[in-house]
């Protein structure tokens, strides 16, 4: 080429016109995993590259599993520990005693007897009854015991009036989770 062949307009003539539009290629033939495109491509030229076709994946059959076991079995263990401490063996008792001021309660007065109940830190429900020697017994109630408390202290109010002595007896019987009982006397005096 020369350079009076040489022209600008001729060389620069798609920035007017614009950029040529690309055109979709359709294969001609598939062959295997060759495709071949255009005129003058023949399936006895030699592809310009070596064609192998990847190795097909291995399926994984009982080894996939032994991937998870791990997680499974902790997932397992932790879901055991969680139920047995919510739905597990509840709470134990240990000890009950019954205890109120030995001198007894002054003129119309009330005595406090409390019932110490020593548990094994678990949590749980007590169920019990407050009984009395003048033959007043108490519906059935209930302590809520949580976890880590390992003392419950249950009250019973029992309020004298009038002039006398009389010998008295609380008893605390103990229904769930263990029948137990467990009393304390004390006298009321009221001289006027």
């Amino acid at each position: 080429m020369s350079d009076d062949d040489y022209s600008a307009t001729v060389l620069g003539s798609h920035w007017f016109s614009g950029p040529a539009q690309p055109q979709e290629a359709v294969p001609d033939r598939v062959e295997g995993s060759v495709l071949r495109f255009g005129p003058g491509v023949t399936a006895s030229m030699p592809a310009p590259f070596p064609v192998t076709a990847p190795p097909a994946p291995q399926r994984r059959g009982a080894g996939g599993w032994r991937r998870y076991t791990l997680a499974a079995v902790v997932l397992l263990a932790v879901l055991a520990y969680l139920g047995w401490q919510r739905f597990g063996p509840g709470v134990e008792v240990r000890e009950v005693a019954v205890t109120t001021d030995p001198q007894g309660p002054a003129c119309d007065a009330a005595a406090d007897v409390v019932a110490v109940v020593r548990t094994d830190g678990r949590p749980g429900t007590l169920r019990y009854r407050w009984l009395r020697n003048d033959g007043t017994r108490s519906e059935e109630l209930t302590e809520r015991v949580p976890r880590g408390q390992r003392e419950a202290r249950l009250h019973l109010l029992w309020t004298f009036q009038g002039a006398g002595t009389y010998p008295a007896k609380a008893e605390l019987e103990l229904l769930s989770p263990a029948r137990r009982t467990a009393a304390v006397e004390f006298t009321y005096r009221c001289s006027r």
